[in-house]
């Protein structure tokens, strides 16, 4: 059976309606959560952005869930800093999180004043970071020079077994490398599928057996047009189209650009319907991907009615 996540947006509500969220999540069939980990939000209207480790150990002692969130070490984590949070997480609740790592947007990574490098530099970084993390996670001492600076460091307190370290991939070429080195993948899904296919097709021809995770960014209301608009309100930001985004340092420069982007746009991006059946078909196209965790992120406002109605009408035809 493919599990089926709630994503908890740090970028959207405040730490505490979070948590209480993931416990209504956990109460209505939700199986996982995916915590997003960002310092800024990706728009004014958000305007929250709460730090996903400190709610971590929170929100795992108050749900049974399995949790995981996606991270850019080597910026403004010290790689050493997250392989310690991670295990301690990973001790604590075994066999309940794993860890995602990407390489990052200017908009959380910018605030350390390194200089921001192009994407094949910070991918190189990414797999520097992920081969620390390994090594202290293994028990040896660790130094290191190079991309990032590590000195004598030991990592005493450490689970049975380490955190499963899933690559964030959002080309095909991404997907490619990931697959020889990470453990899994966590990419995007959009509602014609054509795009994540192939992202999930160029990781499983290097790693056939490796798992792949989805997240799916959705609105669901009373009607389609209050789906349509909240998605409009809240997540139009992240439709703004090309690799550009990535570069941006402050949120009010995706609401700037923002303004172009129009509802059409919106529902192209974002999975838009008041209608269960529309959802349940979409998520039996994602099984048709043949992946292990399917996160779904209603990305309007209206989060406890979400919760109970897939956890009510959607989630029990997948289980």
């Amino acid at each position: 059976m493919t599990d089926i996540g709630y994503h908890a947006s740090h970028e959207q509500f405040a730490p505490g309606a979070l948590l209480e969220y993931a416990q209504l999540a956990a109460e209505h069939r939700f199986t996982d959560c995916l915590a997003s980990d960002h310092f800024h939000p990706w728009s004014e209207r958000q305007g929250e952005s709460g730090h996903v480790w400190s709610w971590l150990g929170s929100a795992m002692e108050a749900t049974s869930m399995s949790f995981g969130t996606v991270n850019a070490p080597g910026y403004r984590y010290h790689p050493a800093i997250i392989a310690q949070a991670a295990a301690t997480l990973q001790s604590m609740y075994p066999e309940r999180f794993w860890l995602s790592v990407g390489s990052g947007q200017l908009l959380n990574e910018g605030i350390s004043g390194k200089e921001w490098p192009i994407k094949a530099e910070r991918n190189a970084r990414l797999r520097e970071c992920a081969e620390v993390m390994r090594r202290l996670w293994d028990g040896e001492e660790v130094t290191h020079h190079g991309r990032v600076t590590v000195e004598e460091a030991t990592l005493y307190s450490r689970p049975e077994s380490p955190p499963p370290l899933i690559g964030a991939a959002l080309s095909e070429e991404t997907a490619s490398w990931l697959a020889e080195w990470a453990d899994g993948m966590i990419t995007l899904g959009t509602p014609d599928h054509e795009g994540d296919a192939k992202r999930v097709q160029a990781f499983r021809e290097k790693a056939p057996d490796k798992p792949v995770y989805l997240k799916v960014q959705l609105s669901y209301d009373e009607s389609d047009e209050a789906a349509l608009e909240g998605a409009y309100d809240q997540w139009r930001t992240n439709c703004i189209p090309g690799a550009a985004t990535q570069e941006f340092r402050t949120p009010e420069e995706y609401d700037e650009l923002a303004e172009v982007v129009d509802k059409e746009t919106v529902e192209e991006n974002i999975r838009v319907s008041a209608d269960f059946g529309d959802h349940i078909r979409w998520i039996e196209n994602d099984l048709e991907l043949d992946v292990e965790k399917v996160f779904l992120h209603n990305v309007n406002t209206n989060q406890e009615q979400f919760i109970e109605a897939f956890g009510d009408n959607v989630l029990t035809a997948f289980q």
